[in-house]
């Protein structure tokens, strides 16, 4: 019943923010919710200082959940399985050269950047991470973060090859980044003088690749039950396995849950739309994915603000995040404008819009969850903290301004 109850305050205060917000503020539904969240939990700090026994209740009720373990195990595989339901196949196509650049070799650079910009900055604030800890930090930090970016940018009014990219590269690049921190992770377990260039290569392949062809794997075995009846109640719930049974065979297999539901989301919103589904199945099973997507994302950003309180945030580090948040802006920018350089790209995108994707590549939940499912060691507290304001400066300043550069940089 705790469990029941959390969930009810959450939906509650979900509902009530969304309400205030369609009433009063009018922001794009992530900042909004993630806006109130974080003003709530500082009221909840606050009013610690007057009710110790208050900040501690609302501790303890954050802590029955498990944020690493609920995004990346639960909310992950609905959130990027529902966004990649209105990703056009044929738009994806056009911009398939640089999404992969930008999502497999920008990420690489970026974390690289990261890392080592970390590793030389922190000591000058006063604080100290061994390189492999920067490089974890650039891992997680690194890839922009779908939920982040479709919620925000849907009021944009993006050109359709800079929507297409961003978003592509962002779908993509969030299971890229997983696979880089995994490998990472591994690193540190078993120590770089028994992980050598081949085991990384190796570990790399297997979780991308295998993580897209079992998630076509699953989105053709979806299309082709979808197409043998005609029954939307049955093919929601179809879709339903496909996400839930097709996320649980990757953890099992150790290939990429996250990938695997880009990949089934754009066989399904695109081959099983067109061919598997009849006009009532469609509109069905488009509002219900759309409203799922709504009520996760809900929960998502407000709990996203509301961890401040949960977890053992250190305010001491407000500043090295900031810089650490510009830096990431720095090494984003770079991490676009080298690949497209090097391979032509950036005579199609041009300038302007790299700089739009450097300054809409947003930073989100998983970023967070990344970062708390780090084992236990003394540079945890540090790696957390600066996560948790690199995100907050990604999504409340970044997102807040994104569309005064779209219209400065011209559309």
């Amino acid at each position: 019943m705790e469990i029941f109850t959390l969930f009810s305050i959450l939906i509650t205060l979900a509902a009530g923010f969304s309400y205030l917000n369609t009433r009063v503020l009018k922001l794009p539904s992530g900042i909004s919710l993630m806006l109130l969240g974080t003003l709530s939990a500082l009221g909840v700090i606050v009013a610690g200082h007057f009710s110790s026994g208050f900040t501690k209740l609302v501790q303890q009720e954050l802590a029955l959940i498990d944020f690493s373990e609920f995004l990346l195990g639960i909310l992950l595989s609905f959130l990027l399985f529902a966004g990649s339901l209105h990703v056009d196949v044929n738009d994806l196509k056009k911009s398939a050269k640089s999404i992969t650049l930008f999502a497999v070799l920008g990420t690489v650079i970026s974390t690289f950047l990261v890392g080592i910009g970390v590793f030389y900055l922190l000591p000058v604030l006063g604080a100290e991470l061994p390189l492999i800890y920067c490089l974890l930090f650039g891992a997680l930090i690194s890839p922009t973060d779908p939920i982040a970016v479709m919620g925000i940018l849907k009021k944009a009014h993006l050109s359709k090859t800079v929507e297409t990219n961003i978003v592509g590269e962002s779908l993509f690049n969030d299971g890229i980044g997983v696979v880089i921190f995994a490998t990472l992770l591994q690193i540190l377990a078993v120590g770089i003088e028994n992980f050598g260039a081949a085991d990384v290569a190796m570990l790399f392949v297997k979780e991308a690749a295998g993580g897209i062809l079992v998630g076509l794997a699953i989105g053709f075995m979806g299309y082709r039950l979808m197409k043998s009846i005609d029954h939307f109640q049955t093919e929601i719930l179809i879709s339903l396995a496909m996400v839930m049974g097709g996320y649980s065979f990757c953890h099992y297999i150790h290939v990429s849950g996250p990938l695997a539901m880009v990949a089934a989301g754009i066989m399904t919103g695109n081959r099983g739309k067109a061919h598997a589904m009849s006009d009532v199945t469609r509109d069905y099973l488009g509002k219900f994915w759309e409203v799922t997507d709504e009520i996760l994302n809900a929960i998502l950003f407000l709990l996203i603000g509301l961890e401040i309180v949960a977890v053992n945030f250190k305010a001491g580090y407000l500043v090295s995040g900031l810089l650490v948040a510009l830096l990431i802006v720095f090494a984003r920018f770079i991490s676009l404008f080298f690949p497209a350089f090097v391979f032509g790209i950036n005579k199609t995108l041009g300038i302007k819009t790299l700089s739009i994707m450097t300054w809409g590549g947003l930073r989100g939940g998983i970023s967070i969850a990344l970062a708390l499912s780090l084992p236990v060691s003394p540079y945890k507290d540090v790696i957390v903290s600066v996560t948790f304001v690199v995100v907050l400066f990604s999504i409340l300043a970044q997102g807040f301004t994104i569309e005064k550069v779209i219209a400065k940089l011209g559309r």
